[in-house]
């Protein structure tokens, strides 16, 4: 194996493999609160991301319903309790997680776009997919692509930064993206659905290994820009 092949899969392993120790523990009772603050948080987010997709596209309410998810994810996470950047090794040194996870959003948003040229040819599967990129072909698409990566950042915060933490030292990947994707679901849409599957097992990778919430917010908004900006075209 050369160099390059070596140093790649290395990186590879620092962010989604081997985790940097930290002693991220909290109380019995800071761990029930977020717990709590936890399951309301789900509740609410789900309700309002069924209705804001209920929305027709380029009606003024999609805007607003989709910021008020975004304050919602983040409110939610913010006061379960204390959230982390995490940090991974590289270059033999630790350090916050930065290039790493851009490059990875970007590779899965590929893979996405792979796919999409799949899914397109199924019909069924390609008006659920149409259904949600309506959406970002009416109205602004400044303004889409903002809520977009808004929408990314809060999720993070909460679905690996609260949720995660909640879930305590047990499978957490496992059960923090399978709690994604039926949160996700509540949209109606299994496209979504799947998507987060595949996403939130990636980004909970990262949480594992470094820690905090840096790398899967960088991972997330990467993917969002490549979904909102070169999927829609597929389905023209």
């Amino acid at each position: 194996m050369g160099t390059w092949s070596t140093t790649a899969l290395n990186v590879m392993k620092s962010a989604l493999v081997d985790p940097v120790e930290r002693d991220h523990r909290e109380s019995d009772a800071a761990f029930r609160k977020r717990r709590i603050i936890v399951l309301i948080t789900l509740v609410i987010g789900a309700t309002v991301l069924y209705f804001s997709l209920k929305v027709e596209p380029g009606d003024p309410s999609f805007y607003a319903l989709t910021l008020v998810l975004a304050a919602v994810w983040t409110a939610g996470g913010l006061l379960s309790g204390p959230l982390h950047l995490g940090r991974i090794v590289v270059g033999g040194s630790i350090r916050r997680p930065i290039v790493t996870p851009i490059l990875i959003g970007l590779a899965v948003g590929g893979v996405f776009m792979l796919g999409g040229l799949v899914v397109r040819q199924i019909p069924p599967l390609a008006d659920f997919t149409e259904n949600v990129l309506a959406h970002a072909r009416v109205g602004s698409l400044v303004l889409i692509v903002f809520i977009a990566l808004l929408n990314g950042v809060a999720e993070e915060i909460f679905f690996r930064g609260a949720l995660y933490s909640a879930i305590g030292v047990k499978n957490p990947v496992i059960i923090s993206t399978v709690v994604y994707a039926i949160a996700t679901l509540a949209s109606g849409n299994p496209m979504l659905g799947f998507a987060a599957v595949l996403l939130g097992y990636v980004m909970g990778l990262q949480r594992r290994a470094s820690g905090g919430i840096l790398a899967p917010i960088l991972t997330h908004v990467s993917w969002s820009a490549v979904m909102v900006l070169a999927l829609p075209p597929l389905f023209v």
